[in-house]
């Protein structure tokens, strides 16, 4: 009886030592670089991201080849709306999304993979700790790195056939909403 309590003790310990998906800020501003190389595509944006309303804004610079586009749109997955304004035509499309709201996060069922340092270790200011998650759901893949303790996004990389690899970098990240008339329609979308 001592020995399998013992080794359920050492069970529980071991258990509890594995690092679990963290939860990432709720609501943040930033920046993101968007790719996928096998469509020389790019996309520059300033992200403003709600999940806790389940909504989102990019101003964003995209390039598909030798094509630049301006676009400022805006993600509503609360009421199922996107606000697409072409920032050079100033014409606007809205849409109904159809594809579920995906948080900047790690999911729930990651795969931890190992951590880092980067930066100069052991020096104040000078470096930061980052975690590795991935999860593999079918053909689909993610990788993903955010900021330890805190989960801020970093980078994320989604892979499947019908898309490819993409990869996200994330910067200039600010916790919380400076502005939230953010989520309110340009003013060009709403005279539809």
């Amino acid at each position: 009886m001592k020995l399998i309590l013992l080794a359920l003790c050492c069970l529980v310990v071991v258990y509890a030592q594995e690092p679990r998906p963290c939860e990432s800020p709720k609501q943040w501003e930033g920046r993101f670089l968007r790719a996928d190389r096998t469509k020389m595509f790019g996309e520059l944006a300033k992200l403003s991201y709600d999940e806790t309303n389940r909504r989102a804004r990019e101003i964003e610079e995209v390039q598909i080849g030798q094509d630049r586009e301006y676009y400022d749109v805006l993600y509503l997955h609360n009421i199922g709306k996107e606000y697409r304004l072409n920032l050079k035509t100033r014409k606007c499309n809205v849409t109904n999304l159809f594809r579920p709201f995906r948080p900047y996060g790690v999911p729930p069922n990651a795969q931890f993979d190992g951590s880092a340092t980067i930066g100069a270790a052991g020096v104040p200011g000078e470096s930061i700790v980052v975690e590795n998650w991935s999860l593999t759901d079918g053909d689909d893949k993610f990788y993903g790195m955010v900021s330890s303790p805190d989960c801020v996004p970093i980078e994320y990389a989604f892979y499947s056939q019908e898309s490819s690899l993409i990869t996200t970098t994330f910067f200039d990240i600010n916790v919380g909403i400076t502005d939230p008339n953010v989520f309110i329609p340009p003013s060009e979308c709403m005279m539809l």
